[in-house]
């Protein structure tokens, strides 16, 4: 058992360590830092979408953003848009599942916003009809997927693809480098 606790902390390292090693994805993973610094600074919002852990990876970003991270800090708008239950279930029900993100971004998404939609597989529906929508309403496109980048390969602006075809694995990376863009934020906004 000591063995397989491990290797699998060995597996989440590879994948780790194979980000650092992709330097297409180091540059992204810095620009998206630098576009979301620059949507907050011009008073827009960074909303988050996923499914399942992946809604509950949107949910723990979202709030490093809006609460604090290292710094006791302004709080900065971001939210995870699943967290109102009775709306996701009304509009479930009313309109399709995959109708739950997109709805709502056309109440409240704002060129200049910033869209996060996260997807281990790339392919869920809710997070493709999101993103058309956004686009749709001038937003900014940031998807975080797994190695191929799924279907929402095509309609990112920037595409932070894990390389892991592993859930687990794709899921822990996602907070690494959320994180990682969290904390260059926050240093943007408020100092080192």
């Amino acid at each position: 058992m000591k063995q397989k606790i491990a290797n699998t902390i060995r597996q989440s390292i590879a994948v780790k360590e194979a980000i650092c090693q992709d330097e297409l994805l180091l540059h992204t993973i810095q620009q998206v830092a630098e576009v979301i610094t620059h949507s907050l600074q011009t008073d827009h919002k960074i909303l988050f979408c996923g499914n399942g852990g992946s809604a509950a990876d949107a949910q723990h970003l979202a709030a490093e953003f809006s609460g604090r991270f290292y710094k006791d800090r302004t709080p900065l708008y971001a939210e995870a848009l699943h967290c109102n239950t009775s709306y996701l279930t009304a509009v479930g029900n009313d309109y399709g599942y995959d109708q739950v993100y997109a709805r709502i971004l056309r109440g409240i998404g704002k060129p200049g916003d910033v869209l996060v939609g996260i997807s281990t597989s790339g392919n869920s529906a809710n997070i493709l009809e999101a993103m058309k929508t956004a686009k749709e309403q001038g937003m900014i496109v940031v998807s975080m997927t797994g190695s191929t980048g799924g279907k929402m390969k095509d309609g990112s602006d920037y595409l932070i693809n894990i390389p892991s075809t592993d859930t687990p694995r794709i899921q822990e990376a996602h907070i690494t480098v959320g994180h990682i863009i969290c904390e260059i934020v926050e240093n943007n906004l408020f100092g080192e």
